[in-house]
């Protein structure tokens, strides 16, 4: 590609987000511009459409085809008990704060389909937290939204998600938490009773209550540092002092503006803690 075809397209590009923005409300303007342009190109070759341009006109006059294209910029990629090691480190280092605690809050932003939700649910029920704690769990997306709501996952997954808890250091048998019908495994209830599912998005919506713990793992990497260090402010703003909050293995508070209202609590596994004001 030409120099100018690649000058042309990030024009078109920059466009087609403007556009979402001023028609839709949703804004990826300050989302990483290669996990974007990923997205893009992958929509394109899936729909047989020749360019960003014209891309841009199917998105404005077919909203049916927006709500599909929605669903690229979704961060889907997710697992039960995902990196164990993480869940490890949440009941050495986190629980026995929790635990000092008389009522707990919990906010899982940009939950995605559930599965990490329903993970840190059960691990509260083994350590006598879940009945005390009220879980928040949010996400921009509708659809997805809705996914995590009804807590039901393909029986394939079950297997590698068995895996995970056992290496988490889960307490139980994982088969314990869900009834396996057919192809599918279904949640019960008594894990989602103290779980809030709602519609919020991190660009833009503002401060998400009083918490004593947040957890938003793999997405900030999505981000540009500007949006990073808007989220993070937005984090510290929403915790109480000494509330909690965790990254994804690949992301940090080192170079955040924020850098100093946090100490590392378990850096390895990217869990900080709010400082007190002196």
């Amino acid at each position: 590609m030409t120099l100018e075809k690649l000058e042309n397209e990030k024009i078109e590009i920059n466009l087609l987000l403007e556009a979402i923005f001023l028609k839709y409300g949703y804004d990826f303007r300050n989302y990483g511009k290669a996990h974007i342009r990923r997205r893009i190109m992958h929509r394109l070759s899936i729909s047989g459409i020749p360019n960003v341009f014209e891309l841009l006109k199917k998105v404005l006059y077919d909203v049916a085809f927006f709500n599909k294209f929605l669903m690229d910029f979704s961060i889907n990629v997710t697992e039960m008990f995902r990196d164990p090691l993480f869940y490890k480190s949440v009941r050495k280092e986190v629980i026995p704060i929790l635990k000092t605690y008389p009522f707990l809050k919990i906010w899982h932003a940009g939950c995605s389909s559930g599965e990490e939700v329903y993970s840190m649910a059960i691990l509260l029920q083994e350590e006598g937290l879940l009945e005390k704690t009220q879980i928040y769990a949010t996400d921009f997306n509708q659809s997805i939204l809705q996914k995590a709501k009804d807590g039901i996952y393909p029986i394939k997954y079950l297997k590698e998600y068995t895996s995970n808890y056992q290496n988490a250091g889960g307490l139980a048998s994982f088969s314990d938490y869900y009834n396996a019908n057919y192809d599918s495994a279904i949640f019960h209830n008594s894990l989602k009773k103290n779980i809030v599912f709602a519609d919020h998005n991190l660009v833009f919506d503002g401060v998400f209550g009083e918490m004593n713990m947040i957890v938003c793992r793999n997405v900030l990497i999505y981000f540009d540092k500007v949006l990073q260090n808007k989220v993070i402010k937005l984090f510290k703003e929403s915790l109480i002092p000494g509330g909690v909050l965790c990254l994804g293995s690949k992301e940090s508070l080192k170079f955040s503006e924020q850098y100093y209202s946090f100490e590392p609590l378990f850096e390895k596994e990217k869990i900080y803690r709010k400082v007190y004001k002196k």
